[in-house]
């Protein structure tokens, strides 16, 4: 069963400002995140787990993206697209 995908308002309004490359790139990974899960990313540029629930990987060398997901449902939380500089991690 494909996993629901919910994006903050925050970081559409954010994506809107990235380089297209990235903004591809993140539609990529929206797709992975709903058929495969939290976990399915493993293929993007330094994927990795950040705490018990959440989950970050590389969109480009500058930018990245973070997620994450309670055990036992199928929604998945995207937080933060942006700059690596700046991520919440």
């Amino acid at each position: 069963m494909p996993h629901e995908i919910a994006i903050k308002k925050a970081v559409l309004k954010n994506l809107r400002r990235l380089p297209e490359e990235v903004q591809e790139r993140f539609e990529h990974l929206v797709f992975v995140l709903r058929q495969s899960g939290p976990t399915g990313p493993h293929i993007f540029q330094n994927y990795g787990k950040l705490g018990k629930n959440e989950y970050h990987c590389h969109l480009t060398h500058h930018y990245v993206a973070c997620w994450r997901h309670e055990k036992g449902t199928i929604t998945i939380e995207v937080y933060y697209a942006g700059s690596r500089e700046i991520a919440p991690y």
